[in-house]
């Protein structure tokens, strides 16, 4: 299995990039890894290049660039190279902490649609309480969605949950402001009516948004501004939390006392809301895997991402995806 990595994409690279890479080598036997970017960069946090090859190029896309136009004038840049090899064969997913925006496009327009997928999903996985965790489509890949476009959400979550994460038969709930049958916008209502009759999903109903983190449902489907907003409020809420709790165990002597008492349990916490632990968002709908790893990513997040990716070539959800499509189009004719 050969996996392309953006090693010039995210905050950290290409240093976080590279460490993560041969993290992931060493864990996985199975896989190659051609790290995409400028070698010279690239070798100076190089520790092994067992399984490991550096494909070169100097240039870069930007967080500041237009994504679509980069895309296609930057032909050499190291994202759209590790899409390349894709797309040519040459590798079986490619991964990127850079440009959002730009790795949609480069998944769309070198990697590829699957045929009867209107439009792609971005898709994180998001922690729970409970730490199992929920899978959340689409957060921003289309703003606006037509019913059919939810439903195909919902089955390409179904799908990766099933596939890549291991549960059996996974709950799929509409994001609603109201667990009631006809609650919300006309989007949500005409989907809901959809995804009753949908074979092969495991429908559970509306769901709101302050049950996610609960884990009222293994997948949930949004349009893309809808689950956009959830994301990040998910994420500053996180980020809010812990910094009150920090501002509190450090406000006096007594405080601190308590916090190197209760340190390990935070760090536990911690870990169990980090949602790079369940690797990057995937972009479903295409003909390989595409992997959004998080623009901070660290040598962790990056090995997680790479492991996410390696499960979905394994168990081959893409093609299960296509095949879950063709069956759909099928009957519908």
């Amino acid at each position: 299995m050969r996996l392309a990595i953006d090693a010039m994409g995210g905050d950290k690279a290409p240093k976080e990039i590279v460490l993560g890479a041969v993290k992931a080598a060493e864990k996985y036997p199975d896989i190659h890894i051609l790290l995409v970017g400028d070698e010279k960069k690239i070798r100076e946090h190089l520790t092994s290049e067992e399984r490991i090859e550096i494909l070169h190029t100097e240039e870069v896309i930007l967080g500041t660039d237009e994504p679509v136009r980069a895309v296609r004038r930057k032909k050499t840049a190291s994202m759209v190279l590790a899409a390349q090899q894709v797309a040519d064969g040459q590798a079986d997913a490619c991964i990127s902490a850079g440009n959002t925006g730009a790795l949609m496009a480069a998944g769309l327009f070198v990697v590829g649609r699957i045929e009867g997928i209107e439009r792609p999903a971005l898709a994180p996985t998001l922690p729970t309480i409970g730490g199992e965790g929920f899978l959340l489509l689409d957060v921003g890949a289309n703003a606006d969605a037509k019913p059919e476009h939810l439903v195909q959400y919902a089955i390409m979550g179904s799908i990766y949950s099933e596939k890549a994460r291991g549960i059996s038969r996974p709950r799929v709930g509409l994001l609603n402001i109201g667990t009631e049958e006809k609650k919300g916008n006309e989007l949500v209502r005409s989907t809901y009516e959809l995804l009753k009759e949908a074979d092969g999903i495991n429908f559970i109903g509306n769901v709101e948004s302050r049950d996610l983190l609960d884990g009222v449902a293994d997948v949930v489907v949004a349009d893309g501004f809808t689950g956009n907003m959830v994301l990040k409020t998910i994420e500053g809420t996180a980020m809010s939390v812990f910094k009150m709790l920090k501002s509190a165990l450090t406000s006096s002597f007594k405080s601190k006392m308590a916090a190197a008492v209760l340190k390990p349990d935070l760090t536990v916490l911690k870990n169990k809301m980090d949602y790079t632990e369940y690797g990057g968002a995937g972009l479903f709908g295409l003909k390989a895997p595409v992997i959004k790893a998080h623009g901070s990513s660290d040598a962790n997040a990056v090995f997680n991402s790479i492991r996410q990716a390696r499960e979905m070539v394994e168990k081959d959800v893409s093609g299960t995806i296509r095949s879950a499509v063709e069956k759909r189009e099928s009957v519908k004719k």
